[in-house]
């Protein structure tokens, strides 16, 4: 249930219907997807038609028009899966990527892309990190140069989320390398199929395997010039507005996991004998899911507080920071300690719990890691 404070009959029927569809629809195909190392295009296009990949967007283009708060009950309820690589696939399409096409591209764009996004017949991908550097966004070295009336656009990409499989992937490029680092960038919109862009290697990564991740690689790809999305020089405030977006999600998904973590804990604890009874009769493992879960739900309210405030156009630069910082290191401790609880079966694939310890583990590195957040609240405080 959503905290009562923001609770909505919207959202709660939103709940309801991303649980049903996760329980009968991921949940038994979780260890295929994993295998396969993708989700498959027939189950984002079934998402695409339940409504759930255009939730902020625009009633037009096929959206529902609501919220941050939306977005959290949305994530909450797919990290039910306990299959995190399907979860970040979906959120990098609805919330990570297609949000500059959302956000900041064109009315031509939008027209010519958004409906096909919101339906999930196109899938979207973001490529900022490069091989040299990850949460520096002032050090991005991809160059875009202008030809003519458009732009030619040369170099590489690395930990890209959908990097293999999607059809519009949003660039950041260096367009003017005289100016201050922050004042310099753009973000281009890039077709699958355009020539000189390929899909350099799939990326294995430990966790996330139902998740493809790529690097890519630019080589003299010939750009027009409407594929420039926003303003010339404005794409690192764009980045940095939309990660505001990120780590919401990010943080809501650490909460929906450790959530989904402790439950199954729970249900195993208990039924689990051991020294004459169940685990659960043991007072510390009692009192140590018991301490985790409220510092879960404390994480959780900081979540719906820092999603309150997006929803109302304030400044969230702060309590987003920290949720992410937060949410990204609990995560880890809740697994470690839910997989402690389960003993040896914590440790075989066949048991959910070994996939959501490696799954958390990149909680605290991507999308901002937990050092850099804490940069951003100490500047703050």
């Amino acid at each position: 249930m959503t905290p009562s404070v923001y609770a909505d009959p919207t959202l709660e029927a939103l709940r309801d219907q991303v649980r049903r569809f996760v329980e009968s629809e991921v949940v038994p195909h979780v260890e295929e997807w994993e295998a396969a190392g993708a989700v498959p295009r027939e189950v984002l296009r079934r998402m695409g038609e339940l409504g759930f990949l255009g939730i902020r967007y625009p009633e037009r283009f096929g959206g529902s028009g609501l919220d941050t708060l939306a977005t959290v009950a949305f994530v909450e309820e797919l990290s039910r899966s306990t299959c995190a690589g399907f979860n970040v696939t979906v959120l990098v399409h609805t919330d990570m990527a297609s949000p500059h096409l959302a956000r900041f591209g064109s009315l031509e764009q939008q027209e010519r892309h958004l409906a096909e996004v919101v339906a999930g017949r196109r899938i979207t991908a973001v490529a900022v990190t490069e091989p040299g550097g990850g949460s520096d966004v002032a050090a991005i070295r991809t160059r875009a140069e202008r030809r003519g009336n458009g732009w030619r656009l040369n170099g590489a990409k690395t930990f890209i989320t959908n990097g293999a499989h999607a059809d519009l992937y949003f660039v950041a490029a260096r367009t003017d390398p005289e100016a201050k680092p922050s004042r310099g960038l753009s973000i281009f919109l890039v077709e699958k199929g355009t020539p000189g862009f390929t899909v350099a290697r799939r990326l294995d990564k430990m966790g996330w395997l139902a998740s493809d991740t790529a690097e890519l690689a630019f080589e003299e790809v010939e750009l027009p010039g409407d594929a420039l999305v926003g303003e010339a020089g404005r794409g690192f405030h764009q980045v940095m507005a939309n990660f505001q977006n990120e780590r919401i999600v990010l943080g809501a998904m650490a909460v929906g996991e450790s959530l989904k973590a402790i439950e199954l804990t729970l249900d195993y604890v208990r039924q689990r004998q051991a020294f004459g009874g169940p685990l659960w009769d043991k007072q510390a493992i009692r009192q140590k899911l018991a301490a985790l879960a409220a510092e879960v739900e404390a994480a959780r309210q900081l979540v719906w507080h820092a999603a309150w405030l997006d929803a109302h156009g304030q400044d969230a630069v702060k309590e987003v920071s920290m949720v992410k910082a937060l949410c990204g290191e609990l995560v880890n401790r809740v697994l470690y300690a839910c997989q402690q609880f389960h003993g040896g079966y914590g440790y075989m694939r066949e048991y959910p719990i070994e996939r959501m310890v490696r799954d958390a583990r990149i909680l605290s590195i991507g999308g901002g890691a937990t050092e850099v957040m804490l940069e951003e609240v100490a500047k703050r405080m």
